[in-house]
């Protein structure tokens, strides 16, 4: 995979400030910041069929917004149990604070803290797992295909050092996005979008290399080749 290209490959795109700004006025707006996760599907289907300029054009607001809405809704079921075990360490906290017995106190204390450390580690897997899972469903453009955990564990066994360098440019793009908070804020608009695609990128590099799409071209990310013209007996092509 080619690591320097997901972070830089925006700019190779003729019309890269234009989209940037679309993207990261876009991505302030509550509901209508789906479109940009919608947008991130498409930069990962480019790059898997091997685009020039991946980066698409911004015409299919309606399409992206769903995709987006997909993609949201599935990253809310998978963080259903942290969100269910926080609330019930909230309770517990309010218990203790009122609690009169130092004994009940320590009981919640502990119950609170083995709590806070499954709600951690379980956004630890979400982190890991939810990326192979976007990739099944951009492959396969059903909501269902977020939960195939068979396939898309196997997936990710079978390409485990390619898809581990995979989360990690992705950690390292939302990393330098928050850096964007430096430049008085406003900065981060356009770098939160600029890690969004460049999540896209990466996994579309992955999907090239682990499972070419048929409609793609020869590309430089992965092994696929397209099948040679059948050539007729009077030498034109079929």
């Amino acid at each position: 995979m080619d690591i320097g290209k997901a972070f830089t490959f925006p700019f190779d795109d003729e019309d890269w400030v234009k989209k940037l700004i679309i993207g990261a006025v876009l991505l302030i707006i509550p509901i209508v910041n789906f479109i940009t996760f919608g947008y991130m599907i498409r930069t990962m289907r480019n790059v898997a069929e091997g685009r020039a300029k991946p980066l698409p054009e911004w015409d299919q607001w309606g399409d992206d917004f769903m995709k987006g809405l997909m993609v949201v809704l599935a990253a809310f079921i998978y963080s259903l149990p942290i969100i269910l075990v926080n609330g019930l360490t909230a309770i517990l906290g309010a218990i203790a604070s009122s609690a009169n017995s130092e004994g009940v106190q320590g009981v919640m204390a502990l119950c609170t803290t083995v709590l806070s450390c499954l709600s951690g580690l379980w956004g630890l897997v979400v982190g890991i797992f939810v990326p192979a899972a976007v990739v099944k469903y951009a492959q396969e453009g059903e909501f269902g295909s977020f939960f195939k955990f068979s396939e898309i564990f196997a997936w990710i066994r079978d390409n485990i050092k390619d898809y581990i360098i995979a989360v990690l440019v992705i950690i390292v793009a939302r990393i330098l996005a928050s850096l964007g908070v430096i430049a008085c804020g406003i900065g981060i608009l356009f770098t939160m979008f600029w890690a969004t695609v460049t999540m896209g990128h990466i996994l579309g590099q992955l999907w090239a290399q682990t499972n070419p799409p048929a409609a793609a071209a020869a590309t430089g990310y992965g092994d696929y080749t397209p099948p040679a013209p059948t050539i007729s007996d009077e030498g034109e092509e079929l």
